[in-house]
């Protein structure tokens, strides 16, 4: 049976043991239960709260995200070494691999002369690792489970490297406003909307991409501004003595 000792100060190794513990037969009866695609969306949630830590530039959360993300990882590694097809130690030797072959500008006799040029030199490694024969092979590698946005902008990364490219944020900008007449259309005719509404998108992704935006942090923040705008005509019509809030105030918000 799987024992746990409890200590003052834990490392790594201590972090494996706890994992093995909880997940044993007198460990905790929820850890011993679950499956990969049980804890899936755990994991997600805790990669973006970690991503929260980080943009707040708060140390403390931070180091508590990470260990979250970091347990994450060691659950679904416990789980295969459970199953017998590979463990933490067989995770840690892979990425060490993975990063020593797509560095071989630090490792080999290539040289990289700054930061475009090193990954530039990862992606064809990476290309030439996976057995990508053509750039739709690679596009198709772009993970389907990013957030819509971050992978338009991936895909049109990949195309870039195939010759497709704007050559400003405005003439992406006229493509965005084509597909927005296109949407426009869509809707008068009361046809469906939703591969025009895809393509206004997916324009969009690439008018950040073009002007170098990030379009999810630009979203993120314009969601901010949103509730930020909504909280002030709230608090407008709670010190007009109003229980709701009037049509009219919120028509401030379209």
């Amino acid at each position: 049976m799987e024992q746990f000792t409890i200590k003052e100060h834990y490392t790594f190794e201590d972090l494996v043991a706890l994992t093995r513990f909880l997940r044993s037969p007198g460990g905790c009866p929820w850890d011993s239960v679950q499956t990969h695609k049980s804890v899936r969306r755990n994991f997600i949630e805790e990669v973006y709260e970690a991503c929260e830590a980080i943009d707040q530039d708060d140390p403390v959360h931070m180091c508590e995200e990470l260990g979250d993300v970091l347990y994450q990882v060691m659950f679904h590694a416990d789980m295969e070494r459970e199953a017998g097809r590979f463990d933490i130690d067989t995770v840690c030797d892979e990425v060490c691999k993975k990063l020593v072959a797509r560095h071989p500008f630090l490792f080999a006799d290539e040289k990289a002369s700054d930061a475009e040029d090193a990954l530039d030199r990862w992606d064809n490694v990476k290309r030439n690792l996976n057995g990508y024969r053509t750039h739709t092979q690679a596009m198709d590698s772009v993970s389907r489970t990013l957030p819509s946005l971050w992978r338009a902008e991936k895909l049109l990364g990949k195309a870039e490297k195939a010759g497709l490219h704007r050559e400003s944020a405005l003439e992406a900008l006229e493509a965005l406003e084509e597909q927005t007449a296109l949407l426009r259309k869509a809707l008068e005719e009361e046809a469906d909307a939703s591969e025009a509404y895809g393509d206004l998108l997916f324009a969009a992704a690439g008018v950040a991409r073009t002007a170098k935006l990030d379009p999810e942090d630009a979203l993120n923040e314009a969601s901010e501004r949103f509730i930020r705008r909504f909280e002030k005509i709230e608090e407008a019509a709670a010190a007009a003595g109003m229980q709701d809030i009037p049509s009219e105030m919120l028509e401030e918000l379209k």
